[in-house]
Formats: C-alpha cells, structure tokens, sequence
C-alpha cells in the first residue's frame, strides 16, 4: 500500500504519512544498494517525492529523516495546543482528566497500533493458553509490529525480550512491578531470553545523586527484580555503568546510533535545551543499543539480526521511535513495542506517583498496617459524598483508584466484574471496595517481602554477570 501511488494519503494522519516517508527512503536506498533496474528505482523515488510532497501539504513542514512532525511528539516544557492536552514524556506525565491520559488520543500521537481483540486472539492462539489478564483488560493497550514477532515465532525464528528500569530510589513501589510481571509472563509463555537494562547511568545524569549512589540503587532494584521470580538461566541484568565498560559489541551500537541522530533530532524527540548536559543528550543512544542483538554477543553468539520486543510504559516509546528509525540505517532490524498504560498515584489517575511522597503509592517496603493506612485514607474514591447519595446514585469505577488498583492486581475476572456492577450500583460502598484492595495488596507485597529475603548479593551478581543462557543460537 505504502507503494502504490493510488493509495489516499489524505486519510493519514501526521505521523502515519511521517513513517510512509521514512519507510520509502529506506526502500530507494536499498534499491540503489541493491543495483535495482532504472526504471524501479525511478518509480520509488516519484512515489518517496509524492509522499514527501502530502508531508508538507499536510505538516507545513518539510520531511526530516528521525524528526517526526513537531505537533504529534512530546509535548515538551508544558507547552501544548489545547490546554486539556495530555503531557507525556520520558520523564513528565500530566493531565488534568480524573480518569487519567486518554490512550486514544495517545496512539494516535504517537503513530502505534491499538492492542485489538484480533490481535490478543492471535496471541492466545500461538502460546496455546489464556492472555495474561494485563492484556485482557487493556492495561498493555498499543504496540508496534507484534504482529512480526508473531511469525517469528509461529516460524520458529528466535526472538527475544529487552525492558529496564531507572533506579532513582532503593525502594520501588508496585507500580514498578508491572512491566516486570508483564515480561516474566511474556518469557514463560514463548520460552526467550530476556535482557534487563537498569539506567544507573540516566539516573545518575537527571537526578541530583552521587554515581556511586546511581549504582547502590541499580543493585537494590535488581533484588525487587529478581523477586519477581525470573529464571537466572534465561535473563540477563545489567547496569549500564557495570556493562559498558566490558562490552565492545554494546558499545558498538552505541557509537552507531550516535553517529546516526542529529542534535537537531534529539532537541525535536526529547526536548533538551542548549544548556543541557552533553550525557543527556548522549543517552538515548545508550538505551537504544539493547534492542540489537549483537550488543550481548555472548548470549545470541555474536547474531546481528535477531528481533527484540520490548514491553514498557508508554512514555518510552520515544526512545524505541528514534531507534526504530535508526535501525535500517545501521543494518538492524526495528525493535517491536508492547506499551502499558501509566499506573495512577492513590491520589488519583491525574497526579504524578512520586518516590518523594511515601502517600503517592504502596512501596515494596511497606508494612501491612502502612498499606492498610495508606488506602484508607489516601486512595481518591469515585464515590458519592454520603452513603444515602451513594446508595441512589452508586459509584464511579472509572475515577476510583481502588478499583483501578483491583484492575492490575485482582486477576480473576469474574469477581472484578462482580465488584463492579455492586459498586456501581451503590450496593457496595466505598470503605467495602478500599477493603477488598487492602485484602489483595497485603498478601502480595509480603509475598514480594518473603522473596526479596532470598535474593542474596551473590544471586545478584549471577543475574549480572555476563555469560551465555540457555539458548542456542
């Protein structure tokens, strides 16, 4: 479709038309590389000039290669074109809506797929078993090239997973634990190496903190990690501060993403100013690199062209944007995305969890008494101000953290359905919900706890230190 010149660009959208160009460009260079005939590379470079040409009917603004158009990428500073647009980055998330960003509006930005229910059956059909309910309740909701990874794997080509955590405090709290339990779910499922990338580094560059300090927290981090309960044998942990040093192939790919990103791109993708540091400037290109195979040359034995999926929040897909366009420029292939949605503060889905404010979230530390506290009098309920008005009028689930919570954590389906039409109806009020929340959330971070206890230095260490898993390749 991409090729045919009848197709109706009108109907696409800024940033849809943004990766036609950028998809085309890649087709001319590799027909030119490729020493195609005359008149196929004439053609591709008429509909490259055609599509380049709707770009800026379309933006105002002429096609640059990794610059996607300015009013569809972060919206950087605050600054926005309607005052009740969503603000997300890599390191802000703002919006004014009780009921959290709006994820529609999202994808649309961001040019990702929407997790459909074709594409979730596909999923079921290919692991043989039930989705994990994140995807069933739409908590992992966009993507980018699933549906690749998919044949691979229905081929039996390899692939494999990359995620990661920035370590900015000892203690993670359990929204942290989602991409985590996402990914150990993922690696059971389709039997792949994992990759863990802890951003000491990152941390160290935005936050105001000593690199020995970055690095203490990377280690403390990887035990809330490894508590998961990942298999040693098949997942790698590393910190970018531990690993670059010993690694030529990462390093490698460093340089090679550096060499192929403007400082007029990164500016566009992740507004950074002139007076930024130069490491920050530096680093996507550092986060970039483990989603090519070949920066872990001892786990896939030096293979270039393994495809990596990655599951995360949604406000680092910029990073995985700007290496996806880098990815054919450098001869590799373009990393797939699974992205979740942003786990709300118990103050409500528009504020920010914060590891400064201890009532922001429930911590992997806390105490039963502390979680119980914490939702009680914490959690911002989307019920009615008197019991006889609740009773008449029932509660709003759609606002209430409580059921929010319940909706990452309660996996049965049947029971949360039930929890709802009673809440919803008013038969339930709202101490009842905070309640079942509270039975829910106490088991599971004193089982996290209990786990924890087990992980010893010399566990860590294993998980980190590079070597082969238990694969072949």
């Amino acid at each position: 479709m991409a090729n045919s010149p009848n197709c109706d660009l009108n109907s696409l959208s800024p940033l849809q038309l943004f990766e036609r160009v950028t998809e085309q460009g890649e087709k001319v260079r590799a027909l030119k590389a490729g020493k195609a005939p005359k008149d196929e590379i004439d053609a591709a470079v008429r509909m490259l000039l055609s599509l380049k040409l709707s770009y800026k009917t379309t933006t105002g603004q002429d096609y640059q290669a990794g610059l996607p158009p300015k009013d569809l990428v972060l919206i950087n500073n605050g600054t926005t074109k309607e005052e009740d647009e969503d603000l997300v980055d890599p390191w802000n998330v703002q919006t004014s809506n009780a009921k959290g960003v709006d994820y529609d509006k999202l994808i649309v930005r961001f040019g990702s797929s929407k997790i459909d229910t074709d594409l979730i059956n596909r999923i079921e059909r290919a692991i043989g078993q039930k989705p994990h309910h994140f995807l069933r309740r739409g908590i992992f909701f966009s993507h980018r090239d699933m549906d690749q990874v998919l044949d691979a794997y229905e081929n039996k080509k390899p692939f494999y997973l990359y995620t990661g955590r920035g370590p900015s405090s000892q203690a993670m709290h359990v929204g942290h634990l989602i991409p985590f339990m996402f990914t150990k779910w993922l690696q059971e499922v389709f039997d792949v190496p994992l990759v863990i990338q802890l951003t000491d580094d990152e941390k160290y560059l935005w936050k105001d903190m000593t690199i020995e300090k970055a690095y203490e927290y990377a280690r403390e981090n990887a035990k809330d990690i490894i508590a998961c309960g990942f298999d040693v044998n098949k997942t790698f942990i590393f910190s970018d501060l531990d690993y670059l040093g010993t690694s030529a192939g990462f390093y490698k790919n460093i340089v090679k993403v550096q060499k192929h990103v403007t400082f007029n791109q990164v500016k566009g993708i992740f507004g950074f100013t002139d007076s930024d540091c130069i490491g920050k400037i530096s680093f996507p290109a550092i986060q970039a690199a483990p989603s090519f195979s070949s920066s872990f040359p001892q786990i896939f034995n030096g293979k270039e062209n393994i495809q990596c999926l990655i599951p995360c929040a949604i406000d680092q897909d910029p990073y995985f944007r700007m290496t996806r366009d880098v990815a054919p420029r450098i001869g590799q292939p373009k990393p797939a995305l699974l992205h979740s949605v942003f786990f709300p503060a118990l103050q409500g889905a528009q504020t920010k969890m914060s590891a400064s404010d201890p009532n922001s979230s429930i911590f992997l530390t806390d105490t039963p008494k502390q979680i119980k506290t914490k939702i009680n009098k914490h959690a911002f309920s989307g019920g009615r101000d008197t019991i006889e008005e609740h009773r008449k009028y029932g509660g709003n689930c759609d606002v209430d953290v409580s059921f929010m919570y319940l909706t990452f954590f309660l996996e049965d389906d049947d029971r949360l359905e039930q929890l709802k039409q009673a809440y919803t109806s008013g038969e339930l009020l709202t101490g009842e919900l905070k309640k079942v929340l509270i039975e829910t959330m106490q088991p599971l971070v004193a089982a996290h706890q209990e786990r924890r206890k087990q992980v010893t230095d010399e566990i860590v260490k294993q998980f980190m230190t590079p070597r082969k898993l238990a694969f072949e390749f």
